[in-house]
């Protein structure tokens, strides 16, 4: 199951909950499917925190599952992995990915279609694909580090760790285990305050959905835009609220 939480009001908090590895299995996906349609429709929520619970953040597609599955569904089940990947990385608001334990295969490539990545001190990477003949992580991963450094990963399916992940730029940062939800909250507490239609804009933009020119005229002609010069002007708190 999916655990969902509001740490604040405009804060969402996911939690996988399928033990051992949080596996994203078929039925998963479509409870997590089900949580996405749900968020792009609630104005209130401007981040989301992704994470596992059991000290695991995923471990990828249910191997046991996909063992079962016939040859002519095995092609649609990765589809509609890569289908899901696909939702979130285009989630109207930024989600972070808060990294604790195992995150394998299709994990990782969970992890990257979020926008930012927090790790604990003990998580463990690996760009798997190649290890179940498959491939994963192809696009996304050269996409954020570069090719170089992706094909390290990618060709040999080999774990490695948080300092790697961070030298290599897959995560911003890494702490403690217990540190590392108050850190996401923290960082997505800070999204979250900032004005919200530049923030989705920006991350259209960026995430190559949108062009500047086509998103800068309404953000200048916002109301947060207008609060937001007031504000400054008048030495106050500046009020956003996505208008």
């Amino acid at each position: 199951m999916i655990h969902v939480s509001r740490p604040t009001g405009s804060i969402l908090l996911l939690e996988l909950d399928a033990p051992p590895a949080n596996a994203l299995g078929l039925p998963l996906r479509a409870e997590l499917a089900r949580i996405l349609d749900e968020i792009a429709g609630d104005s209130d929520t401007r981040a989301v925190v992704l994470t596992g619970r059991g000290g695991v953040f995923c471990a990828g597609d249910d191997l046991r599952e996909a063992h079962g599955r016939p040859a002519d569904k095995a092609l649609a089940a990765v589809e509609n992995f890569n289908q899901l990947m696909d939702w979130i990385e285009a989630l109207r608001v930024p989600t972070i990915a808060a990294i604790d334990g195992w995150c394998f295969g299709g994990g990782l490539e969970l992890a990257l279609a979020c926008d930012i990545r927090l790790a604990s001190d003990r998580a463990v990477f690996a760009a798997s694909g190649v290890n179940i003949g498959l491939m994963a992580s192809v696009v996304r991963l050269p996409r954020l580090i570069g090719v170089a450094r992706a094909k390290a990963h990618l060709l040999t399916g080999a774990q490695f760790g948080p300092e790697r992940a961070l030298a290599d730029g897959i995560v911003t940062a890494v702490h403690t285990p217990e540190r590392l939800l108050p850190e996401a909250f923290h960082l997505a507490e800070w999204i979250a305050s900032r004005a919200p239609l530049a923030v989705e804009a920006t991350k259209r933009v960026v995430d190559g959905r949108s062009q500047v020119d086509k998103e800068l005229p309404a953000l200048v002609a916002s109301a947060d835009h207008r609060e937001a010069v007031a504000a400054f002007m008048a030495k106050r708190t500046t009020l956003f609220k996505r208008g």
